[in-house]
């Protein structure tokens, strides 16, 4: 009945939102209440549930998302994101726009979470957008369709790396065949953007005009110094991930490090480095004012425009985390573990968890748990066919990203989208390159399997 109770859950969320204009963090909260007490739980665990799925959802990405609006404010009110989208633009064209955001997603969440990712690409993305004269649509959700390829499949994300380490299989095996099987299945899902979303238009900033972005560029800083503030966070967030992942450099051994790790694993976390990344952005004005810190200046702006996003990915956290402690995941996963159905097993467990529940990470690592004592009696001994365990697990991660996952909610409100929209285009864009990197895997699987 719970998983009923699941889909009835967001059937009412889209009334809520789209019909009946009920604002979203409203909407979730009082879905996750409703179903906390119809799937049985104990009024004190409901409400245990919305103070940590709301805590810790805020407290993982809510000061990214705080500094990457900042980070994007400056780049957007100094020109440097339209600086940058003109470079971009003639390297590209704007044929290819969706394309090359969907690659550069890909790239960027390797070693960055795909909420991260979004933020600080996203001031790119719209000013691409705009200058080109295209829908926002298309190149959003090749962004995050890019970042979940890789965010699901690729180490060193934290998922996919744990989900190796449950089922003993060799990290460099998954990484080598990760990499172009989750590479192909976003290009193949790109048909879906470009026939799909792209025709319906979304403009990126309604209220900036053609004349307005060529007074903006006049006093523009140049592409590559625009570049700075959105590149430097990235790798510095890379060099963190090659210490502790590549490095050797584990967490529990911190007080043993040198100085130098220590300093790096700091200006690594991805708040402190997005931090960074917002004191570089205040060299982009041709001169800095202070007014432009102030509540009524692009700082307060941005933080204004942020407060929305918060409260709505702090609500979408709360409908997952009430999802998981109802134990949805637990019930999904163990009907499913019934079947052999080969290499489609870990694919299908996995994608029942995230859908139930919202999270990739909790996906895989409860894929993997649960599949660690079946891989001898399913017949997946080999060193490759472990490895490819993983990436059926990872597939089935991406399927499919809804309202209980907080980067819906980043996604759709950066790029204009109601919740309607958010399901017609992110959640089913999510599920077919999660099908598609399934098939791909199955295929892989059949060869050299």
């Amino acid at each position: 009945m719970i998983v009923l109770y699941l889909l009835l859950s967001v059937v009412l969320i889209i009334l809520l939102t789209a019909k009946w204009q009920v604002h979203p963090f409203f909407a979730l909260l009082l879905v996750a209440i409703l179903y906390g007490v119809v799937a049985g739980m104990p009024l004190k665990d409901i409400i245990s549930s919305i103070n940590t799925g709301f805590g810790n959802t805020l407290g993982g990405i809510g000061m990214i998302i705080i500094l990457g609006v900042i980070i994007g404010a400056f780049l957007e009110h100094s020109g440097g994101a339209y600086s940058l989208a003109g470079k971009v633009l003639k390297l590209t064209g704007e044929k290819r726009i969706p394309t090359a955001m969907g690659i550069l997603g890909w790239l960027v969440s390797i070693p960055v979470f795909a909420d991260s990712g979004f933020m600080l690409l996203a001031p790119l993305n719209k000013s691409l957008t705009k200058k080109a004269g295209i829908s926002l649509a298309g190149a959003s959700i090749a962004l995050a369709l890019g970042l979940i390829a890789s965010h699901t499949m690729v180490p060193p994300t934290p998922g996919p790396v744990a989900a190796a380490h449950y089922l003993n299989a060799d990290l460099g095996l998954v990484m080598l065949m990760g990499m172009p099987i989750s590479l192909l299945a976003l290009l193949l899902s790109q048909v879906f953007v470009r026939k799909v979303v792209s025709p319906n238009y979304i403009d990126p900033d309604p209220d900036m005009t053609q004349e307005a972005i060529d007074q903006l560029l006049s006093k523009a800083p140049s592409a590559f110094k625009s570049t700075i503030p959105i590149f430097v966070p990235i790798l510095l967030i890379i060099v963190r991930s090659l210490l502790t992942t590549s490095g050797g450099y584990k967490m529990e051994a911190y007080d043993a490090f040198p100085l130098w790790v220590k300093v790096l694993l700091f200006v690594g976390e991805p708040f402190i480095a997005l931090l960074i990344g917002c004191f570089i952005s205040l060299s982009l004005p041709k001169k800095l004012q202070l007014d432009m810190l102030s509540t009524g200046g692009w700082v307060g702006q941005a933080l204004v425009s942020a407060s929305s996003i918060l409260l709505i990915t702090g609500a979408g956290g709360i409908f997952g985390q009430v999802l998981r402690d109802s134990g949805i995941a637990a019930v999904m996963g163990e009907t499913l573990s019934q079947f052999n159905i080969s290499i489609w097993l870990p694919f299908l467990i996995a994608a029942a968890i995230k859908t139930a529940q919202g999270s990739s990470t909790v996906a895989l690592i409860t894929t993997a748990t649960m599949m660690a004592p079946m891989m001898n009696d399913l017949g997946f001994n080999s060193e490759i066919q472990k490895a490819l365990v993983v990436l059926a697990i990872g597939a089935g991660s991406a399927v499919v990203v809804h309202a209980n996952d907080s980067f819906f909610w980043v996604v759709t409100r950066m790029s204009n989208m109601d919740v309607k929209t958010g399901y017609r285009f992110m959640s089913l864009g999510s599920m077919i390159l999660g099908i598609t990197a399934a098939i791909l895997t199955f295929i892989t699987f059949l060869i050299i399997g």
